[in-house]
């Protein structure tokens, strides 16, 4: 019994040399009508539980911007869901950002955001910094 000439692993140097970044992860596409260069959505998030921390990898990996409000969650729930979110940020080239208080930015590389929102130093009513 002969099996001829049968590969179980065949590998071309142009399926490993030719291999995009963006295969990676999906790209969202244009809309045509809405006249977008396919750089995505604006989503915003509620979390009410750890276990929507893939949700907002899965928006970050199509390449939408992600603003998460952590107000519906526990602090410790809060830093599980921003280790996690951090890590697919890595994992994609994205960026994370705090821009307010428990709210946070996560934008894939291909947004380019410009500007950063500074803290307030809270002062004490006698002109004291806290």
């Amino acid at each position: 019994m002969a099996f001829g000439n049968f590969k179980i692993f065949e590998t071309k140097e142009e399926d490993i040399d030719g291999i995009s970044e963006d295969e990676y992860y999906t790209v969202a596409q244009a809309d045509p009508k809405k006249g977008g260069n396919g750089s995505g959505k604006m989503i915003l998030v509620e979390p009410r539980a750890y276990s929507e921390s893939q949700q907002i990898a899965d928006h970050l990996k199509s390449r939408n911007s992600v603003v998460v409000n952590f107000k519906r969650v526990t602090s410790d729930q809060s830093k599980r869901i921003i280790d996690f979110l951090s890590g697919t940020l890595y994992a994609i080239n994205g960026d994370l950002q705090k821009i307010g208080d428990g709210i946070y930015l996560c934008t894939p590389k291909n947004i380019d955001v410009q500007g950063r929102i500074s803290e307030e130093e809270k002062t004490s009513d006698n002109g004291e910094d806290w």
